[in-house]
């Protein structure tokens, strides 16, 4: 299995940077794990919401195939503990499913076509992060989750 993070804009800051780096090297021992970025959209503070959140479910949807198993990281979605985030990945490993992408959306979230397509809706908080933060918070459960499936010393409960 594959796990994509695709997200709308780059992160500036440095300490996120080197954040996401320190856990997607770790995560190189466990999967294939890849983080793609889509540029920010050119001229967004003319378009209204509902204009900005349809054109970047376009750029989504150019990155996805039709056989890509979506989750949207949204903040209505089901909150899940490390543990039962672990088992969700799991249960994506034993299903053979080939292609697990997450995807972060932009600051006014999905468009309706985002929701229709994506299998699963999962929040990461009822607080509100940045979508930079949010990169660094989800790519570390990711690698806690895989360090809870080998019965590794870095989760404690």
């Amino acid at each position: 299995m594959k796990i994509t993070l695709l997200a709308i804009g780059k992160t500036d800051d440095k300490y996120i940077i080197e954040g996401i780096e320190k856990y997607l090297k770790r995560l190189k021992h466990y999967i294939k794990f890849e983080l793609k970025v889509i540029p920010d959209l050119k001229n967004s503070k003319n378009l209204s919401e509902d204009e900005q959140k349809a054109k970047e479910s376009e750029l989504f949807l150019k990155n996805l195939q039709s056989t890509d198993d979506i989750v949207i990281l949204d903040e209505r979605g089901v909150e899940l503990s490390s543990l039962h985030f672990a088992d969700f990945i799991n249960k994506k490993m034993i299903a053979s499913t080939q292609h697990l992408v997450f995807l972060i959306g932009g600051p006014y979230g999905f468009d309706q076509n985002i929701y229709q397509k994506a299998k699963h809706k999962i929040s990461l908080s009822k607080l509100t992060f940045s979508h930079q933060m949010i990169r660094l918070f989800f790519v570390e459960q990711v690698y806690r989750a895989f360090t809870i499936l080998k019965s590794e010393p870095y989760h404690h409960e």
